[in-house]
């Protein structure tokens, strides 16, 4: 990918969202992040990177924002060439027990913003003429079933699906689109889960060790970086949970 083009990363603040952006910056590229609010670590980015990092406090769910900081991040750092779509929460009750609300909530925040920001950045690429490339962090719940998060591996199945379909749409274009899914590591959403759950789930894994997001750095650079001629595909990092 043309290093002259940006990279946005969305919940790119904290966790693996806050290492893709490292990563990124660390192969020479202009990158910008948004979430609801600053962290002390895109502060310690802003330090270090400058010019070549931007960071927005916008709400995923409100399109106008999404529409706005696009536009912005254009501006701010030139064209947008990558797209990584990372932002996502979890979920923590056996669907009989979690509302509406909380329904509406995950799947608003992890399907339905992820593909709205998506269309702009496409937008913004086939307007350009930039041959892209786009990258989901979807999730081993995609295509594995675990109880107590339904409607999560509902959006990340949904995740998965737009990857293949959205591939064959932008493959002429020069845009490749592929997925991440990663096992279970240590992280906010994990963090839902007892001890107990988890040393279930690496008693069930080939290498009975749970992923770390570092794990998924080499794939990303692959995808993202190498010039491979790889679209359509969700890529599975979980220490083999999912054979």
């Amino acid at each position: 990918m043309n290093k002259e083009n940006s990279i946005i990363v969305s919940g790119g603040s904290r966790g693996l969202g806050i290492q893709l952006v490292k990563r990124s910056l660390e192969k020479g590229y202009k990158v910008a992040t948004f979430a609801r609010s600053k962290t002390d670590a895109v502060k310690s980015v802003e330090k270090e990177w400058g010019d070549k990092f931007y960071f927005e406090s916008v709400d995923a769910l409100d399109v106008a924002q999404i529409k706005k900081y696009v536009n912005t991040v254009g501006k701010e750092l030139g064209p947008i060439g990558g797209l990584i779509n990372n932002a996502a929460i979890g979920q923590d009750h056996l669907l009989s027990h979690i509302s509406d609300d909380e329904i509406s909530r995950i799947i608003n925040i992890n399907l339905t913003s992820m593909i709205s920001l998506t269309r702009q950045v496409v937008k913004k690429m086939l307007v350009n003429g930039t041959k892209g490339r786009i990258i989901g962090i979807s999730s081993i719940c995609g295509m594995k079933g675990y109880a107590g998060l339904t409607v999560y591996s509902a959006t990340k199945g949904g995740m998965d699906a737009f990857t293949r379909s959205l591939a064959r749409e932008l493959g002429p274009r020069g845009i490749l689109v592929n997925a991440i899914g990663p096992g279970f590591f240590s992280s906010e959403m994990s963090a839902v889960l007892s001890p107990s759950q988890l040393e279930v789930i690496k008693r069930r894994t080939a290498t009975e060790q749970l992923t770390s997001p570092e794990e998924m750095l080499p794939l990303l650079d692959s995808l993202m970086f190498e010039n491979y001629n790889i679209t359509g595909q969700v890529f599975y990092v979980d220490g083999g949970a999912s054979i």
